[in-house]
């Protein structure tokens, strides 16, 4: 994957917007509006566009007016499929990691594992131990193989979005209570990209000195 200053490439790029311009989301703040039914649909990578796939299977490209149509329908709402204006679709920052350190803490409160999936983070580290371990890279630089550079800035706080039925996943219910009493209500960290390039799967992550 390719990574630029605004963050994964194509990542977010693309939004269902309402009447309204609110971004389609599980939420509803001053740029979010929640709309059930988001999960039911996938999006693939695509040159120049997005493909958006229904849950009947069929798929559009993201420009195309009856795809459009076809997703107000499942929807239940008039909305478009737009790219990224002059205000970015991203909830709070450029790239989002969480641990499998974190997953883990939260498999000891739960009693059952949580799969990364719930917290739709661009990048999962593989972190020994048991603990909330990403708070402790705020402000730290971090080199991602041997070309990216992110620097953490927040902590991410979570919405009701994580108990959402998802993919495979059914509604959970207990996750963002547990991370609510345990951490404040947040999991992982948003980083911006102080220096961009190429990263793979299973690049070894640096936690730079201060």
């Amino acid at each position: 994957m390719e990574v630029e200053q605004r963050g994964l490439v194509g990542e977010r790029l693309w939004a269902v917007r309402d009447a309204d311009g609110k971004l389609g989301s599980g939420k509803n703040t001053r740029r979010f509006r929640r709309m059930p039914g988001l999960f039911m649909l996938r999006g693939h990578f695509g040159d120049p566009v997005p493909v958006v796939e229904l849950p009947d299977g069929r798929r559009f490209g993201a420009d195309e007016r009856a795809g459009h149509e076809a997703v107000s329908d499942v929807l239940a709402r008039r909305v478009t499929i737009e790219r990224e204006a002059e205000v970015m679709h991203h909830d709070e920052g450029p790239v989002s990691l969480i641990s499998t350190a974190a997953l883990r803490r939260l498999h000891d409160l739960l009693g059952a594992p949580v799969d990364p999936v719930r917290f739709r983070a661009n990048l999962l580290v593989d972190v020994s131990g048991s603990d909330f371990v990403e708070d402790g890279w705020l402000g730290r630089a971090i080199r991602i193989g041997s070309d990216v550079v992110l620097r953490p800035r927040q902590r991410l706080t979570r919405c009701v979005m994580v108990d959402l039925a998802q993919e495979a996943l059914p509604a959970h219910g207990q996750l963002l209570r547990t991370v609510a009493e345990h951490n404040d209500m947040t999991l992982g960290v948003w980083a911006t990209v102080e220096r961009p390039g190429r990263i793979a799967l299973r690049d070894a992550v640096e936690l730079l000195p201060r």
